[in-house]
């Protein structure tokens, strides 16, 4: 396990909290457990969905008197608001007090509620500095649906920065020396737009089945990087004629600990240019389901291996690079806008498109 002062050196280099919009929970997850209470950006937060589908992202202390408003200390959810343990102060998705037991709500009585974009059925909140509103967009659009199975999402928390695992997006090397990538070329340079940094590049992987043949994968990915805790890619398997998404959704916890969350989705595979041994069993309905779980599976392995470096590496603010390295210090010039910094100017409210890989 990392040391404690291992653990401490991202908050001696980096600042624990870039500006941005961060992961939450998926809105399912919401449904299920009715009110969920956690550490998130430095912040104890409680999150719950009203009965008209709005979700609300807030401070989990009840302005009135302090308390908790977590299930661990009583709080729930009664026809879509929160109800405080304490005194029975009930709040909307808002955020606002609109009801009490006894009196009239105090107009006052208000949580301090965090702004929310959901994408596909992920809750993301902007974590602004010194609580400032948000200054750029997440994706305007969600990525179409049709054709694509239910997504499958893990999550590992490890000790950690979202800069240093971001930057895995333009880290050609490490792609072929930790994961096993083959054939790794750059597509192009990174281009960057404000807070939307697009990467692509190519590469073959050979993948082991157990008990099925091996097979070599013929890959193209596009990456869209949208500050430091969001990562979309979308790959084409070129070889099969297979289309897959995965998110990369860092989140910092507490300071020294952040959440990796993993989400992934495979196109149904109607009729692919190579069968993979067994495919041909399944019927279409069954295919993409199925390669997801192995996909995800991939994903979470390859997340491990850097997983052991991440957690165990300091930051080293000027690199030795070499020319094989990637794009790293461009990326890091990219970064620097998601920190404080009074006489960097803001653009106002851009927003992200990403396209396919055709």
């Amino acid at each position: 396990m990392p040391t404690q002062r291992a653990k401490l050196a991202y908050a001696q280099s980096l600042s624990p909290f870039p500006e941005g919009w961060y992961f939450v929970a998926s809105r399912k997850e919401i449904l299920k457990v009715k009110l969920i209470q956690k550490t998130w950006m430095g912040e104890n937060i409680i999150v719950w969905c009203d009965e008209n589908g709005q979700v609300c992202v807030a401070d989990a202390y009840c302005p009135h008197l302090g308390s908790q408003l977590g299930p661990a200390a009583g709080g729930r959810v009664c026809a879509g608001r929160l109800v405080c343990p304490f005194h029975g102060f009930e709040y909307d998705a808002t955020g606002q007090c609109v009801a009490t037991p006894y009196a009239d709500p105090p107009k006052t009585a208000k949580l301090k509620a965090f702004e929310t974009r959901e994408i596909n059925g992920l809750i993301f909140a902007w974590w602004g500095i010194e609580g400032r509103k948000p200054q750029w967009r997440l994706p305007a659009e969600d990525p179409d649906q049709a054709g694509w199975c239910s997504y499958s999402i893990r999550t590992v928390r490890f000790p950690g920065h979202p800069q240093e695992t971001s930057e895995n997006s333009v880290d050609l090397a490490h792609l072929r020396y930790v994961h096993g990538y083959d054939n790794v070329k750059r597509v192009g340079k990174a281009t960057v737009t404000g807070p939307y940094l697009d990467s692509r590049f190519d590469f073959t992987r050979t993948l082991t089945f157990a008990k099925f043949p091996t097979l070599t994968l013929n890959i193209s990915a596009k990456t869209l990087v949208c500050g430091l805790g969001y990562s979309f890619v979308e790959i084409r398997e070129h070889s099969i004629g297979m289309d897959l998404r995965l998110w990369v959704l860092a989140t910092p916890v507490d300071g020294t600990l952040i959440d990796m969350t993993l989400v992934s989705q495979v196109r149904e595979i109607r009729n692919p240019k190579k069968i993979i041994s067994g495919l041909r069993f399944l019927s279409v309905g069954l295919r993409a389901p199925i390669i997801n779980k192995f996909i995800s599976a991939v994903q979470l392995r390859d997340v491990l291996q850097d997983v052991i470096i991440w957690s165990r590496k300091r930051y080293v603010s000027r690199p030795r690079l070499s020319r094989s390295d990637g794009e790293i210090m461009p990326f890091r010039a990219y970064c620097a806008q998601f920190y404080p910094n009074p006489n960097k100017a803001v653009h106002p409210l851009p927003v992200a498109h990403s396209g396919s890989i055709h």
